[in-house]
């Protein structure tokens, strides 16, 4: 059924929900691989219908197997998480190599993830070691934490995807310009954390002593000449489950400036490529160490791109994980 996408976005430009939904399920009842990685996608995000992984992860098989590239990408990355069913991270790498040949972003998760030192769940075989800079708040230097390759993969992979830095305001539902950063941000939410990145969120829970259910979406900060993150702390008051830790990973080094310093502390810490930078954000007691407050000051010249990963002090209740916001976007 060619074209069905097209009609059945002019049919929601249109405000005709129900005509689009009734048009989807016709196509999907045919086998049309569009119309079900287009279903796939609203089961993950619980629009036009309710909110179903298992469901969605089934259109994405469908889709796969008649040939949608975009549903591929999806499901391998649902198999490697364990998203919608069981994880099953060989059928997601089997996945990778049946692709490879047609989808140069499987062929290089597949090369990559073929030099990665894991084992047959994806977790590392070994972590780096742990450098203290300060004992309180805790805040370590990972040196070499990520290859080369790595980093290069997280930052072509994120370039496309780079937009205004925002944060979801709660009580107003919806995205808003973050008011003390001004970068440009891409994140890795649900629908895509395929299997090289979640190797790799994998990693960062191994050496930061976490689970990886733990991990919000992993993102990329990308500032150009003149961006900056004022000081700031990545707690928030009074949130139940804290933001107890966060590692910074520097993916490039060929730029000045962009220090990350730690504002009461009077640290100032550059990585090279590849080097990761944990810190604690928490007192015993889970409130906010104002100790931690840093900032990343402007870089004056070139481009630099770091990954952030917060960590909560437990794993998100329910199938849902955290950036279900960033996914719905």
């Amino acid at each position: 059924m060619a074209g069905v996408v097209e009609q059945v976005l002019a049919l929601l430009r249109q405000d005709k929900n129900t005509a689009a939904l009734a048009l989807v399920d016709a196509a999907c009842a045919q086998g049309d691989s569009a119309a079900l990685g287009l279903r796939a996608l609203w089961r993950v995000e619980g629009r036009l219908m309710p909110r179903a992984l298992p469901a969605a992860r089934a259109d994405m098989h469908a889709a796969a197997n008649a040939g949608n590239i975009g549903a591929a990408r999806m499901l391998a990355g649902f198999l490697a998480t364990g998203v919608g069913g069981t994880r099953d991270w060989t059928g997601a790498f089997a996945l990778l190599q049946a692709w490879a040949d047609r989808d140069p972003l499987a062929a290089r998760q597949s090369a990559l993830i073929a030099t990665m030192a894991i084992d047959q769940s994806g977790d590392p075989l070994d972590i780096p070691p742990r450098h203290i800079l300060v004992d309180q708040p805790r805040i370590q230097a990972i040196p070499a934490l990520l290859t080369p390759s790595e980093c290069d993969l997280l930052a072509d992979l994120s370039e496309g995807r780079q937009r205004p830095a925002l944060i979801f305001h709660e009580g107003q539902g919806r995205f808003v310009a973050d008011p003390i950063r001004s970068s440009d941000a891409a994140g890795f939410p649900i629908v895509s954390e395929w299997p090289a990145i979640h190797a790799i969120n994998r990693r960062l829970a191994a050496v930061s002593g976490t689970t990886v259910e733990q991990g919000e979406t992993l993102q990329i900060l990308r500032y150009q000449p003149g961006q900056h993150y004022r000081p700031h702390l990545d707690a928030v008051p009074g949130l139940a489950n804290q933001r107890a830790l966060t590692l910074l990973v520097y993916l490039n080094e060929d730029y000045d400036g962009g220090e990350t310093r730690f504002t009461r502390l009077g640290l100032t810490h550059r990585g090279r490529k590849g080097d990761g930078l944990l810190f604690a954000n928490c007192l015993p007691d889970g409130r906010p160490d104002p100790l931690s407050e840093h900032a990343g000051l402007a870089v004056r010249s070139g481009t630099k791109r770091i990954a952030s990963r917060w960590i909560r002090q437990r794993p998100a209740e329910g199938t849902d994980g955290f950036g279900r916001h960033e996914a719905m976007a």
